[in-house]
Order: structure tokens, then sequence, then C-alpha cells
């Protein structure tokens, strides 16, 4: 255990994929730390509520699992990368058994306790490994007691990373260094040297003012690597899950997707079903056309929500399988049991990301990113339900293998300059940075959301332009604070999917602009990459 800020491996983010990488790493002689910028439960990794897929089903295969993952990304899937994730499946769900997490099971007819599958939208078979409907708080739970276990392992909550600090290697470029830390709780910035800095930071739904995300999604090891020097690719392709619960108490509290796998019916005010007028697999199509076709109908009829209805199903089985939404719902007064859930489409995953190769590596040497950070090639155009537990399981392996094979060759960064506050002040004025976190998340939600147009994103990218101004002369002036800093990363987060979506002349997957209705057809799919200018 190192009792200094000096390491060999600085994870930033303690989700499934950074604690998984410290996992995989600390059974050897390495000093790692994983730094989380509020509890290390405040990811969305805890609140993931569907699963993980995985090819279980004698029915199922791996090919039918590679196939509904290409069809979902809507021609910018990497298929190796997308073959390299689907067949580390199994071996991804073994692991995290070894590691203590229980996944929901059931007796089949000849007596045999098997893992219970679900099926979501975008699989042709069931394949979500499970646990009840709170995976993600199974999983997170488990990784956390492994982790404090490890005396190779410092866990450090309150820590928001404020820069990314590299050092020139001459003719091979920029290396990492370590990097610059807020600890919220001290209220001080500390320098942390690191031979392999690891992002795993997840993604940047909070750019929207409506999110199924937790506080954490705020973009930051997106915009850390961009301003250090890494491209991002695919950023347009943000994710809106289609059913997040539509109360004004409940904040950002999403309805899995497997209660439309067990049966949960689109519906209108009046009862009348829809989803079949836009997709024929109905309520198990992509996630990018039931959210549609839901903001279709809400703007159309006027109407605030939809209605998700599994009150057909027994009680027994409604309780069995959604424990957590059932009491999260009757908290405010609806009995799934009898009732229909209003729900409306949020903002939830970044499909795009950091652009990294089959081994988490980015474009600075000793920089990885994994989980819902990195741009893998896995999602291409749209996320197929329950394959980013996935990703992060297997990048956080792949990640592991190559740090085990490159840490003997990388040199101790030299020591990195004190943090300099002798030029700003406390701020007297936080309102500014309320103000502007406001501002940046309402007009993304209203020129940048699920349908897009020209005019709404230019109108966007004047706004982000003005605001990118005020929040750098704030950040120059003032001591930095956690929410400071999460602005200031918001803000790049919004420039780059703006400036992505204004580059995609097509409407493909998550992206959908009434300039341009259809494929672009006249060339072979394109991804979108973006190079900072230093």
């Amino acid at each position: 255990m190192s009792d200094s800020n000096d390491y060999d491996v600085l994870i930033i983010g303690s989700g499934g994929a950074g604690l998984g990488l410290a996992l995989k790493l600390a059974d050897h002689a390495i000093s790692i730390a994983v730094l989380s910028k509020f509890a290390l439960t405040a990811g969305s990794t805890y609140y993931a509520q569907g699963g993980i897929s995985a090819v279980f089903d004698a029915e199922d295969s791996i090919e039918s699992h590679i196939e509904d993952t290409l069809d979902a990304g809507a021609g910018l899937c990497n298929p190796d990368i997308v073959r390299l994730t689907v067949t580390h499946g199994k071996s991804s769900i073994d692991w995290l058994q070894q590691q203590g997490v229980a996944f929901t099971e059931e007796i089949t007819t000849t007596g045999e306790k098997v893992l219970h599958l679900n099926q979501e939208g975008g699989h042709s078979h069931r394949r979500i490994v499970h646990t009840a409907d709170a995976t993600g708080k199974a999983v997170s739970m488990s990784l956390i007691e492994r982790a404090r276990e490890h005396a190779n392992i410092q866990l450090l909550e309150n820590h928001n990373v404020v820069e990314l600090v590299t050092v020139d290697d001459g003719l091979a470029g920029k290396k990492m260094a370590g990097a610059y830390v807020l600890d919220s709780q001290q209220q001080r910035v500390k320098a942390m040297t690191a031979r392999v800095v690891v992002l795993a930071t997840g993604g940047a739904s909070k750019v929207y003012l409506y999110s199924t995300n937790p506080q954490s999604a705020t973009g930051d090891g997106i915009a850390l690597a961009w301003r250090a020097g890494c491209r991002v690719s695919n950023m347009e392709f943000m994710q809106f899950h289609p059913t997040c619960l539509f109360h004004p108490n409940a904040k950002s509290f999403l309805i899995s997707e497997a209660v439309r796998g067990e049966g949960g019916k689109l519906v209108l005010p009046d009862g009348t079903p829809f989803i079949q007028r836009f997709d024929a697999r109905a309520e198990l199509a992509p996630r990018d056309i039931v959210a549609r076709a839901i903001d279709h109908e809400m703007k159309k009829r006027g109407i605030d929500c939809v209605y998700l209805d599994i009150s057909h199903q027994p009680a027994p089985f409604i309780l069995e399988h959604f424990p957590t939404i059932y009491k999260k719902c009757l908290k405010y007064g609806i009995d799934i049991t009898k009732q229909a859930i209003p729900v409306v489409p949020s903002a939830h995953y970044t499909c795009g990301g950091v652009l990294t190769d089959s081994y988490a590596r980015t474009d600075i040497a000793n920089l990885y990113a994994i989980g819902e950070v990195a741009s893998t090639g896995l999602h291409g155009a749209n996320r197929m339900a329950s394959n980013s537990l996935l990703e992060c399981l297997v990048f956080a392996d792949r990640a592991s293998t190559d740090i085990l094979q490159r840490l003997p060759g990388i040199a101790k960064p030299p020591a990195i300059p004190e943090w300099d506050e002798s030029q700003v002040t406390d701020s007297n004025d936080e309102v500014v940075v309320a103000h502007n976190w406001d501002e940046l998340r309402r007009f993304m939600w209203d020129y940048v959301g699920i349908v897009r147009s020209d005019k709404r994103l230019h109108r966007a990218l004047s706004r982000v332009e003005l605001l990118k101004s005020e929040i750098a002369e704030y950040y120059g002036n003032f001591r930095v604070t956690s929410d400071l800093l999460e602005l200031r990363n918001l803000v790049i987060v919004a420039e780059l999917i703006i400036r992505c979506a204004l580059l995609r002349k097509e409407s493909r997957g998550l992206h959908y602009t009434v300039d341009y209705p259809d494929l672009d057809v006249s060339k072979p799919p394109q991804n979108t990459v973006l190079t900072p200018k230093l």
C-alpha cells in the first residue's frame, strides 16, 4: 500500500470498470489508487437495474448475440470488438460470481438450478443475467467489499480530478505522469503521480436536463482526456432510455427495460397501445426506436408522458422480478401490480467517448479508458441493452493484461509541482455556477435531444461558446470546487456532442435530424472522430 500520493496505477472511477480493473491488478505487487469523486457507490454501476448480457441459453448462440449487437449499432459497430466482447460474456459472469455476486436463479423442469435470464430490447433471446432488478447494486457492493480486502488497493472517496498531467517523451510524444486531484473534504488539491492512469469515469448524461443517471455522470473523463490531447469519437450518439419514471418528486429513476421484456406494454393515457406502429418488434425494439416513438406521441398529442403497464401479470410475479421498482413506485402512490407506470424518455448512456484500441489504450502513452467513458467500437450508433456492464468487465480485463505486460518497462514519472493557488480567491458568487449549469442542461435538452436540426444545433453551439468563456474566466479567478469542475467538464462535453452532431449529415441510430432524416447510403458508414487542437 502506498502511503504517499505516488502510485503505480491511478484509476479514476469506482464503478464496475474501475473496481474490476483494480481487482485484476491487485494480486500483483502493484500500488493502486481508486478515486471516486463522491461515495464509492455514486457511479452509474450501482444504479444499473437490468443486468449483464451473456450467452447461457442452449437455444442462444454467440453469433446471435453478435448479430443483435451489430443490428442495434446501425452499421457503426466494429465487428471485431463486438466478437471480442460477446465471446467473453460467460467468463465475465463466472468472474463476478467468484467475487461474490449472487445472480437470480431458477429451477428447471429437471430440477437443475440455473441462472434466470431476462430478455430486453434488441435481443432475440433471453440472455440478461441479473440480480432481481438491482444488478448494479449487487455488482458494486461485491466489488467494493473485495477491493477493501486488498492491501494493494487504496480507495479514496470524495476525490475529484482537476486535470491530467503529462510529460514530454521526446519523439514518442506525451506520456502520463499523474493528475491534480481535489480532495473535496479537505478542500485542497493534491498532486498525485502514477506510472499508469486509467479513466473509468462513466458517461455524460447529466449534460441534459432530464437523465436517468446519478450526479456523477458529468463527462469528466471525456473532458480530461480531450484537454490532455486525446481524440474522441461518436459523441453525437447519446442514448435516451425510453422509460424513466414521470413524477415531480422522482428524479432520475429508471424503469428497467426488463419490465418490457417480461410483457410490459407501452400505452397512451387512454390505454391504447402505440409502439407496434413504429416497429414490428414493438416493446422489444432497440432503445432509439422506442424513445423516438414515445417522443413523437408526446409532441403530437401534447401529453406529458405515456404509460408502461405490466399490471396484467400476476402480482407475485411482479414482486419477485421487480421488487425495487415496485417499492419505488409505491412510494409515489403507484401500485404497479394494479396501475400503469407514467414514463418519459431521459438521457441515459454515452455511446461515444475517448477513442481506444482493443486493449483500452488511448492516444496518450500510459493512459487507458474503460467503461462508458470509452469509445471502443462495441456500441456503434446505439448501445444494445445490458451490453454496458459486459463492456466494463471485458475491457477491464483487457486493460489489466496490457498494463501487467507493460508496467515493468514504464519508468516512475517525475514529481509533479504542487498546485498553485496564489492567483485565485474563494468565490463569493457560487450562484453563477448553478445558473450556468441549469442553462447548459436546458438548451442541450431543447436543441440537442432526441430529435435535432441544424438550426437547433447551431443555436446550441453559439450558447456553448458563450458559456465556455464565462466558465473559463470563473475557473481562472476562483479556487476550484467540485461543482465548478463538473460544470467545466460538462460544457466541453456539450460542445463535443454538438460538433459531432453537426458533422453527421444523416439520421443513424441515436442521431435523428429532421434535415437529414435518412441514412446516407452514398458511402460506407463513417465514425465521427474529433481531434483536439493543442
